[in-house]
């Protein structure tokens, strides 16, 4: 058995004299083996690179020097050497993640669209506390802006820049609801904590008895009126209204009982502070309140009642672009629905306030949507031929048939 080649090691001659000489004693195999060791040794993953697919290019019989295009290559060499390249980018990308390098890392993965493994390093990323850390903003850089790992990223802009940074970053992460309502319930969580500690200290500071740690906010400011005079507040009301809007869309009720807290504080504020809002959430904070009380399963009969008084008439004299000109309240009533497991209530609402706008245009499950998580495809027949929809009546009705037992 042979023994292993030694690493070809760095130097001003060294090196190529290293060369030479494996050359002469090994080979032109060995000589490779040795630089490749080398240069994997000292860190100089830019030339190892350069290493490996100089040597896939001597395995495979093609010229060392590469002239012209990889299309150039004739088959199969070219598939082959396609596969040692990917090879050899993954190699020097996972010695940089070892080495904890993400951000010289990520441009290798990215080449081969490649970005798991760069993700699962930003999972454990640990900053270095360091106020000059210029790593971490390139580390958040390739998670969020980049989209390699949005929720981690969001999470170290929250930590390390603040609410301000990050709810300017929630507005935009991916539409993907799993990370942002992960990254919602994060932002409400800070707020949260942020307004709690705040409040016991100004409760501290004006002698009073000092609630129990774990008290809700709800509890904190029962009975203590004096919190708000003079246009009193104890956060940036702006960050606490931008909080509340994200709310309707968590999923834990531990986090949502939160932001029930935060809309109980914002109800308490003068009205120099409490801003209105977009319909249906024209009082943004009572109206919040009213949605995320029923997703805890409170008063879901008058959240129900509440939202459908907002929806807009449908007087049959009114033409029907005027009574569809803000579809954003029926949007809101049927996410509030679906949510409630009213989804037969939910179809009413789409098919006679949504129904002629295009999927694209929605922000919650459309009619045609609607109907097929119900399993009521009779009902998507009937409402797409009341509104002349030819073409979700064909899929209803297609549908339909290919699902009897004897369709063929």
């Amino acid at each position: 058995m042979n023994a292993p080649t030694p690493a070809i090691e760095a130097g001003e001659t060294a090196a190529f004299e290293a060369i030479d000489q494996t050359l002469t004693n090994s080979g032109p195999a060995a000589t490779l083996d040795g630089l490749i060791a080398g240069l994997e040794s000292r860190g100089e993953f830019r030339s190892l690179l350069d290493a490996l697919l100089l040597k896939a290019r001597f395995d495979l019989g093609l010229p060392l020097v590469q002239v012209g295009s990889l299309g150039s290559i004739e088959e199969p060499a070219r598939s082959q050497y396609e596969d040692r390249y990917v090879e050899a980018i993954r190699k020097v990308g996972g010695l940089l993640l070892d080495a904890g390098d993400i951000v010289t890392a990520w441009p290798y993965y990215r080449v081969i669209g490649e970005k798991d493994g760069v993700a699962r390093a930003i999972e454990t990323y640990v900053p270095s506390g360091d106020p000059g850390d210029e790593r971490l903003g390139q580390v958040v850089d390739v998670a969020f802006n980049q989209g390699v790992n949005p929720r981690k990223g969001f999470e170290l802009i929250l930590d390390h820049y603040g609410a301000c940074s990050a709810i300017t970053a929630f507005e935009h992460l991916p539409p993907d609801d799993a990370t942002r309502v992960a990254c919602g319930d994060r932002l409400v969580r800070h707020l949260h904590d942020h307004l709690v500690v705040n409040l016991r200290d100004e409760i501290s500071r004006r002698g009073q008895p000092l609630p129990p740690e774990g008290t809700s906010i709800h509890d904190l400011i029962v009975d203590r009126d004096w919190l708000f005079i003079d246009d009193a507040y104890h956060l940036d009301v702006s960050h606490l209204g931008a909080v509340v809007r994200v709310a309707p869309i968590l999923t834990d009720p531990a986090t949502i009982a939160l932001a029930v807290g935060l809309t109980d504080y914002g109800r308490n504020l003068s009205e120099r502070h409490n801003y209105g809002g977009e319909p249906p959430f024209e009082n943004l904070y009572e109206d919040h309140a009213y949605y995320l009380r029923a997703l805890l399963g409170e008063e879901v009969e008058t959240a129900i009642a509440h939202f459908q008084a907002k929806l807009p008439s449908l007087d049959t004299d009114v033409p029907v672009e005027e009574r569809m000109d803000d579809p954003m309240p029926a949007q809101v009533f049927v996410r509030l629905l679906l949510r409630l497991g009213r989804t037969e209530q939910a179809i009413d609402i789409a098919a006679t306030h949504l129904a002629g706008l295009p999927e694209s245009m929605l922000s919650c499950p459309g009619v045609a949507q609607l109907c097929q998580m119900a399993g009521r495809l009779d009902r998507l027949a009937r409402i797409s031929r009341e509104h002349g929809d030819v073409v979700n009546y064909a899929a209803a009705v297609l549908q339909s048939a290919s699902q009897r037992p004897n369709a063929e």
